[in-house]
């Protein structure tokens, strides 16, 4: 099994065309944390101080609207980065929870550690300019399925692109990221199931 330092190599190489040693050179700035479920990885309120790379488990992202509804912001199966940007590159408190949906393992940089790494080893630069155009990218997509896609078009995006999400996140969360029902989920998931 890879080790979480060889993981953090293979997603910034496939990411970002670089030498291996370049590669590890980057990873070799992060250190190891742990959560277990339930855990709060960041809280509303608090400055995000952390950039993770998420190992292993399952992350999800939420705040509480005016109605004092929790809405699942972001989910994130293992493989992914993990912070709230514009807490973190703003230094303001964040806007939103993120909690570990299973026990999770992750490699971690602060601030001060990502702008040095940005700064002394350009790929990494690159790297990251290219991992937040494409986060951007997912954001914009996202929003725009939630106005031109319908419910059933979005759990089944859902569905193709991280169906991992059904083994981890209770189906009231996912629900409320595809801003729906916990009704209309269910109603959703019986109809797929016949076909």
């Amino acid at each position: 099994m890879p080790s979480p330092q060889d993981l953090l190599v293979q997603f910034i190489r496939s990411h970002f065309s670089m030498p291996e040693a370049n590669a590890c050179a980057i990873a070799e700035r992060f250190a190891e944390r742990a959560f277990r479920k339930g855990d709060l990885v960041l809280k509303e309120g608090m400055q995000c101080t952390d950039y993770h790379f998420l190992c292993s488990g399952f992350m999800r992202a939420w705040t509480i609207d005016l109605q004092g509804h929790e809405v699942t912001t972001g989910l994130y199966p293992a493989g992914n980065v993990v912070f709230e940007v514009y807490s973190f590159f703003k230094h303001v408190p964040a806007r939103e929870n993120i909690q570990a949906a299973t026990d999770c393992s992750t490699l971690c940089i602060n601030f001060a550690g990502l702008q040095d790494a940005f700064h002394s080893l350009p790929e990494f630069r690159e790297f990251g300019r290219s991992l937040l155009v494409n986060a951007y990218a997912g954001l914009k997509q996202r929003m725009l399925s939630g106005l031109h896609d319908t419910a059933e078009q979005r759990y089944k995006n859902l569905l193709t692109s991280a169906p991992e999400v059904f083994q981890h996140v209770p189906l009231k969360h996912i629900a409320s990221y595809l801003g729906i029902t916990d009704t209309s989920l269910s109603r959703i998931r019986k109809e797929f199931t016949k076909q």
